[in-house]
């Protein structure tokens, strides 16, 4: 890791190598050079060229002496906002430090860790000792009393780390093994930023004592002669606590300084990196905002900050759940400052969690081709590549992010995963013991361990690893898996059928061969298409969102009307507004939940609705796709359906509907719902011209066609009300697990089958049949005779 002294020496050494006319300037081809060379192996374009050369011209206007160009100052300030890696370019440039520059170099690092002995310090002592951060070109102490109040604070927080290292409160712990979000702390170089959490005993009377010193060093601070110099002090004990990470007490120095200086976009920042790293997502993104506002109401003067604003605030909205907003900010970041690598990572992460794989693994390679040690970002883009099925390559980064950093827990999980997919148990089984051996008590991992056990025939094994999964948490699937197991241990040995996680052997057969018994027992393909349908409802949580709220937000938002391609008016949305409607929608879900169902969302509905990659959405078909998916009575959810076509520009005010938008609709539900139909119909639906116009209960009867609408939802409907529901002890003759929802009883074998493998066509291969015929049971031994016109309304 770089020093501020080592920095500086290495920035001055690039300088030097490239002010050819040594006048202190690199003028515009001397940095045109300094880019192409520090990047061997990017073909840059002229105008890529100019483009980044206008940027640094314009953002570092400040440091531009005449025709000499940018300074060292200059460049030294770019490194510092992160434009560039300064080791990385260093070394790219085949630089060395001389022993005398080297000597210096470490004088500085020596004396800016070094601990206060005496009261009575020096200016030169000062200056040396005191923190990186206090003595960088823009983050200079202005006033001779601040450094005052800055030594002070510095010996009462060796006092207070003393007594508590004395008493064993202290805590360091190393945060290597897990992935780096990419934060950017501060204004400065990453470099500067502690790699160790801190943790501090706050509940003791040395805390007590140590935050009424602090009191009266911030009381001291607001007493100074002007508002500007008591703003530099409460800035200045900020940055001291911040760096010490005592978070809370730095807040309320920042938000101090803010009130001395509400236009100042530096405490605004620093007040939004304390309460994120407090958890308080939604202030930290506030305060971003406001930082935001400052800086591009401020002109040039702030330009500087504006990708390390943009990062933040995309952090910040990570952690609401608001990945498609977070996605704005670090590409406004990214083309701001082209370089910067942290931004695009980010931005490959986001792209990864919200499912567009392709682009997430193209933001990921520029960023590790920029710093090709980033570890997390070898191993976002192989899980990436994974998704897009790219499975070797995707091992080799996996292993290149492992060989970076032994230790990265996410990096050995998911290769983990990797090979359980690929079926190779073993080597997942050492993943996931080289997890366990960071982090004992994830017990995820100790659970897929003893998956991949199980999957390699190591039964003893795995029945041991799952015992040791339950000492750390007693979560139903630890359950359902030791059923599972020992379901499989009644049984003889049978050869596996390519089944994974220990499934038993089994034989498909064609659709055509499975009968139904009676006229309620559900079709297998109707099942297989409503199950994912299902799936998607649990994931979304829309199962769980009341479809009246789709009405309620088609009154209350308002929604300019735009159009489309083909002239038609829409109201049309960007994604990240819609991501914001459906945050109202499913409020009731954890951060982290509700970007699951975003991610959802967007690779099966909006994939669909934005055909053309515009990244706008009618937001007309958007609710009346989600309709009849919610929560409601199946009535309501087609009425809503019909309201939100309504309520499109081209059929507002009236109690009718066009049949073109009606024929869409029921092409666009098949196409996300049933893709086996839905893609070729919908190519059918472009350039229809019918004029006419279709009623509520015409509407209807399309909707509920079963071969042409979308039929499928009576099946829908039947496992919404079922799918808990339990059969005893009765297990699946292919699976093993335990029968929950219907169970399928074949009437001549007898045997039964779960709704998962009824939908797949697997039978047990000592039933060799020319035909099957199945009756469906909802609950015991009730057979299904029931339909759903007597469902009662909630």
């Amino acid at each position: 890791m770089a020093t501020r002294g080592s920095r500086s020496e290495k920035v001055k050494r690039i300088f030097q190598q490239f002010d050819n006319n040594r006048d202190g300037g690199l003028n515009r081809d001397e940095m045109a050079a300094l880019v192409v060379a520090v990047n061997p192996r990017v073909k840059f374009s002229d105008e890529q060229i100019n483009a980044i050369l206008d940027e640094v011209f314009r953002t570092y206007g400040e440091f531009i002496d005449g025709e000499r160009g940018l300074t060292y100052d200059g460049l030294l300030r770019t490194y510092d906002d992160g434009a560039g890696d300064v080791d990385r370019d260093f070394d790219a440039l085949g630089l060395e430090l001389n022993p005398d520059e080297a000597k210096g170099a470490s004088i500085v690092s020596e004396a800016s860790s070094s601990s206060i002995a005496d009261e009575k310090i020096t200016e030169s002592q000062r200056k040396q000792r005191t923190a990186a951060w206090a003595v960088s070109p823009h983050h200079d102490i202005v006033f001779d009393d601040t450094w005052k109040l800055v030594d002070e604070l510095d010996i009462l927080l060796k006092r207070l780390k003393s007594k508590q290292a004395k008493d064993g409160k202290f805590k360091n712990d190393n945060f290597d093994a897990y992935s780096d979000a990419g934060w950017s702390r501060e204004l400065g170089p990453s470099a500067e930023l502690s790699e160790k959490r801190v943790y501090w005993e706050e509940s003791g009377p040395d805390y007590a004592i140590f935050v009424k010193e602090l009191g009266a060093l911030r009381s001291r601070a607001d007493g100074a002669r002007s508002r500007e110099e008591a703003f530099d002090g409460q800035m200045a004990i900020g940055r001291v606590l911040y760096e010490h990470q005592l978070f809370k007490e730095a807040l309320i120095s920042f938000k101090r300084s803010c009130e001395l200086q509400p236009t100042d976009v530096r405490p605004h920042f620093r007040a939004g990196n304390c309460l994120y790293v407090l958890g308080k997502c939604k202030e930290a993104k506030d305060e971003f905002l406001l930082a935001l506002e400052s800086a591009e109401a401020g002109g040039n003067q702030w330009g500087y900050l504006l990708p390390q604003i943009y990062v933040n605030l995309g952090i910040a909205l990570e952690g609401e759940g608001m990945v498609l907003s977070a996605c704005e900010y670090y590409r406004e970041a990214a083309i701001l400052c082209p370089t910067h690598f942290r931004a695009l990572k980010l931005l490959g992460s986001a792209l990864f969690g919200v499912g567009e794989y392709r682009a997430a693994a193209k933001a990921l390679e520029e960023a590790i081709f920029m710093k090709p040690d980033y570890a997390d970002a070898h191993c976002d883009l192989a899980s990436a590549l994974h998704a897009l099925g790219e499975d070797e390559r995707a091992i080799e980064v996996f292993q290149k992010a492992i060989d970076l950093n032994p230790g990265h827990v996410d990096a050995l999980y998911n290769l983990g995963g990797l090979y359980m997919d690929l079926g190779r148990f073993q080597r997942a089984c050492e993943m996931y013991t080289r997890v366990l051996a960071v982090w004992p008590n994830h017990w995820r991992a100790q659970l897929n361990k003893a998956v991949s056990l199980l999957g390699a025939g190591e039964t003893e094994e795995a029945k041991k690893a799952l015992k040791e999964a339950l000492k750390m948490t007693n979560r139903v699937e630890l359950h359902d898996a030791i059923y599972h197991m020992k379901q499989l241990q009644k049984k003889k040995k049978v050869k596996s059928n390519g089944g994974a996680n220990g499934e038993g052997a089994f034989v498909v057969v064609e659709p055509s061969k499975f009968k139904t018994v009676g006229d309620t027992t559900t079709l297998r393909q109707d099942l297989g298409n409503a199950i994912q349908i299902r799936a998607f409802q649990r994931i979304t949580r829309l199962s769980r969102c009341d479809v009246d709220l789709l009405k309620k937000e088609m009154s209350e938002t308002d929604v300019p009307v735009s159009y489309s391609g083909g002239g038609v008016p829409q109201k049309s949305i960007r994604k990240p507004n819609l991501e914001e409607i459906l945050r109202r929608l499913l409020r009731f879900l954890k951060p982290e939940t509700f970007q699951g169902a975003v991610k959802a969302i967007n690779e099966r509905i909006l994939s669909v609705l934005d055909e053309t990659g515009s990244g706008r959405v009618d937001l007309g078909m958007f609710y009346a796709v989600l309709a009849p998916i919610c929560n409601g009575h199946p009535d309501k959810r087609k009425r809503i359906a019909f309201d939100a076509l309504l309520w499109q520009p081209v059929n507002e005010g009236s109690s009718q509907i066009r049949k073109v938008d009606a024929v869409r609709y029921i092409k666009l539900l098949r196409a996300i719902h049933v893709p086996s139909h839905g893609i070729s119909e919908m190519l059918e639906v472009h350039g229809e011209t019918d004029s006419s116009m279709v009623s509520f209960s015409e509407f209807l009867a399309m909707f509920d066609d079963p071969d042409w609408g979308f039929g499928i939802m009576s099946t829908l409907l039947k496992l919404e009300t079922g799918d808990r529901n339990r059969h005893g002890r009765q297990v699946c003759s292919v699976c093993r697990y335990p029968v929950i929802g219907s169970r399928f009883k074949e009437v001549k074998s007898r045997f039964s089958l779960c709704n998962q493998c009824y939908s797949e066509g697997k039978v047990p291969p000592s039933f060799k049949q020319d035909e099957y015929k199945f009756k469906e049971y909802g609950s015991e031994d009730k057979c299904i005779c029931f339909t759903f016109q007597s469902h009662k309304a909630p």
